[in-house]
């Protein structure tokens, strides 16, 4: 293990001593070398070794210099205590990203591995499945981290095969059945072809030695022959005005073994032993030369494929043919295949996507910077032979007598979808485009109106598909519908989407509420006279943290505008006419003050179950001294406009906090009916230290009616507790009667 480096003298040292180099290769290079140079992987090779080939391999397959960059910090990150944004400071987000989801898509490959060597079937669907889906994840949002690992993959190979040193098997299976089969859906032969010879040659040396041995057996006379053929086309080929290079196709031994399996073939009879490629200016030339080989040499039948005018599902073209070449010798009449291709053609079949896709090292959109000016057709090309390439996986290893939708249905909970930018968006399996606006921005969600998917108007509860492009229609305000939250219409399959359309509603519901309780204290203030006071200061000295939590409460009914009545005018001194009142004030042994009356009897009304800090009024009975009402009560008023002048001023009296008295108050509470809310909302008086004296509740068509009568000793307290109450589940509202 090498000393570590301070991340401070790193960069600096990267910054001094590399400014007069612009590449961001070397300066990765220096930057990593003295973190890893003296390190091993798990393999044993060296990592300083193995980033130098890693890069090497994808300058090799026409990888950007930021790919190759990456294969340095890639092994730099284990080293940094904040990864990211070291890198990040360095070099760039851009390199910063790349780096970090590689390091993390190399940890769940490693770990799946470790699930294989302990026990699982090395052919376990719901493994395989499950290192593809990471895979993918990792392409959605760059596919520099695939071309990373796979280079990265291959160059481990590579050095076991040179050190004489074994494989595990998890290993070569994986690069057997997941890595290869990437690579050739993304038109990578280069790397496809030689990780498959080598994951094989681990998995089944034995066989792979025989064929080995099989095609070096009289390979001088067979290459002296194929030289001659070679000059021989090229030069009848040029003569005929077509610029064609021929050349010998390499022979990959894995390709032989699968199609002598597949077809049940002895070697012998395997064709593209002997095959030989010509590459030419333009398409027109590839038939004009096929029509040559087809006059010149005997073609074999059913061994001609046209890729051209056909091509791959993941881009080939080329023109494939077997024929039997007229030469004295060895080689006389042995079948031998042909490809003829153009240079383009060629170049996207040894190279695959690397060969053109344009990387840009910034900019938000796509593929981490990747503009979709210039690219777009390509990402969507390359993401649907991904999706494809799942498809084809999962069901190639679905296991005996599991349905056909059973291998599927492992990967049936996600979906991938592009923007118009060509930015891929992960959701859940049956996301409309209401879910998909959501994952982009809530507002946006808030604001959908309309959809097209593949440039075609749809419903917005249209469930969306894999590799499909959606674009938003959006209006410049408004909210989302309340048909969006009926599960049974299918307008959102996303939890998260779904919270966001209800918090709008909520937060809407909240804002009627604060304009209602706005309005009922401006209209206050304009009765009083009271119009310049600032509503911000007047909710402070009510005990609220602003005006809008003032008005809330307004709204809701829960506050009495007498309160706020009280702050703007004190009471006013007694009146003479009034001939019940005096000058002198008792306090009454129940809390209350009645202004001027000694000892005079004193009862709380039933009917409005005043408690402190209520604003209270004495209404004077015959025969039952004073009842003392909430100056809000309908009921006072009423007696009021009957017999004003037994109306009195009443008071709470000043209390000692240890003999503080209680009164009993009604709660009413509205909520959905489910079983278990009477005892969450006993559980809240309980925790809260209120005692519950009375609770009478009835359920109407699912609706549930409930009144608790509960002991205060301040009525102010109870607002909060009720707004707890309120966040119960089902509860509608909770308010003092």
């Amino acid at each position: 293990m090498s000393t570590p480096v301070p991340v401070n003298d790193l960069i600096a040292a990267s910054e001094r001593t590399l400014a007069d180099q612009v590449h961001a290769l070397a300066r990765a290079r220096a930057f990593a070398e003295p973190l890893i140079a003296d390190e091993t992987l798990d393999s044993g090779e060296n990592t300083l070794a193995h980033a130098d080939a890693v890069a090497a391999i994808l300058r090799d397959v026409g990888g950007s210099e930021a790919m190759q960059a990456a294969s340095y910090l890639v092994h730099a990150c284990v080293h940094l205590n904040r990864p990211h944004e070291v890198i990040a400071k360095a070099f760039g987000e851009n390199f910063a990203t790349l780096a970090v989801e590689t390091t993390q898509l190399m940890r769940v490959q490693r770990l799946s591995r470790g699930a294989l060597s302990s026990g699982h079937l090395v052919d376990d669907a719901g493994v395989q499945t499950e290192t593809v889906r990471k895979m993918l994840l990792a392409f959605s949002r760059d596919l520099r981290v695939v071309m990373l690992r796979l280079a990265s993959r291959l160059q481990t190979l590579r050095w076991h095969a040179a050190s004489k040193t074994p494989v595990a098997e998890a290993m070569a299976r994986e690069s057997l059945q997941v890595f290869a089969p990437l690579a050739n859906r993304l038109g990578i032969w280069q790397i496809k072809w030689e990780m498959e010879d080598l994951a094989f040659r681990f998995l089944e040396p034995v066989t792979y030695k025989e064929v080995a041995r099989l095609l070096d057996e009289k390979r001088v006379e067979r290459e002296a022959g194929m030289a001659q053929l070679r000059a021989t086309v090229e030069a009848d080929l040029r003569a005929q005005g077509i610029a064609a290079t021929v050349q010998g196709r390499p022979k990959h031994i894995y390709s032989i073994v699968k199609k002598m399996r597949g077809k049940s073939l002895d070697f012998a009879q395997v064709f593209d032993v002997r095959a030989l490629r010509v590459i030419v200016p333009a398409v027109a030339d590839c038939y004009a030369v096929l029509a040559w080989v087809h006059a010149h040499f005997q073609p074999v039948p059913g061994e001609f494929d046209d890729y051209i005018a056909k091509p791959k599902g993941n881009g080939y073209q080329s023109l494939h043919t077997v024929v039997r070449p007229r030469l004295d010798g060895d080689e006389a009449g042995r079948p031998i295949e042909i490809q003829i291709r153009t240079q383009a053609m060629h170049d996207h079949a040894e190279h695959g996507v690397a060969a053109h896709w344009a990387y840009k090292e910034a900019g938000a959109k796509g593929y981490a910077g990747v503009s979709a000016s210039g690219a777009y057709d390509a990402k969507i090309a390359v993401l649907r032979q991904l999706l494809a390439w799942e498809r084809d996986l999962s069901g190639a290893m679905r296991p005996e007598g599991l349905p056909a939708s059973g291998a599927t249905d492992l990967l049936s909970d996600r979906i991938y979808v592009l923007t118009p930018d060509a930015a891929v968006v992960e959701l859940p399996a049956g996301a409309t485009p209401v879910d998909f606006a959501y994952s982009l921005h809530t507002n946006l969600g808030h604001r959908c109106r309309g959809a097209r998917v593949d440039g075609v108007m749809v419903p917005l509860n249209t469930p969306l598909q894999n590799g499909q492009t959606v674009e938003i229609t959006a209006a410049k305000e408004g909210g989302p519908s309340r048909d969006w939250l009926n599960a049974e219409l299918g307008y959102l399959a996303s939890h998260r989407a779904r919270a966001k359309a209800r918090a709008w509603f909520n937060a809407a519901a909240l804002h009627a509420t604060v304009a209602r309780g706005r309005e009922a204290v401006e209209k206050l203030l304009q009765r009083e006279g009271k119009t310049a006071l600032k509503l911000d200061d007047i909710a402070t000295q009510l005990g609220f943290k602003s005006a809008d939590g003032l008005f809330e409460v307004v709204g809701k009914d829960e506050y009495s505008l007498r309160n706020i009545e009280l702050l703007l005018r004190p009471a006013a001194p007694p009146q003479d006419e009034v001939p019940l009142l005096k000058k002198a004030r008792s306090a009454h042994k129940g809390g209350v003050l009645v202004v001027g009356i000694d000892s005079l009897m004193t009862q709380l009304a039933k009917c409005c179950k005043p408690a402190p800090p209520d604003a209270i009024v004495g209404f004077v009975t015959r025969g039952k001294g004073v009842s003392i009402h909430r100056a809000d009560c309908s009921n006072l008023r009423e007696m009021a406009a009957r017999n004003a002048e037994r109306v009195i001023e009443v008071e709470w009296g000043q209390q000692r906090q240890e003999t503080r008295a209680v009164y009993p108050v009604d709660v009413a509470v509205e909520a959905a009916d489910r079983q278990g809310l009477l005892r969450d909302i006993s559980d809240v008086f309980t925790k809260e230290r209120m005692n519950v004296i009375g609770v009478q509740t009835q359920s109407v068509k699912g609706t549930a009616w409930m009144t608790f009568t509960v002991e205060v000793a301040d009525a102010a307290r109870l607002a909060r507790v009720l707004g707890v109450v309120a966040e119960v589940q089902g509860v509608r509202s909770a308010r003092r009667r």
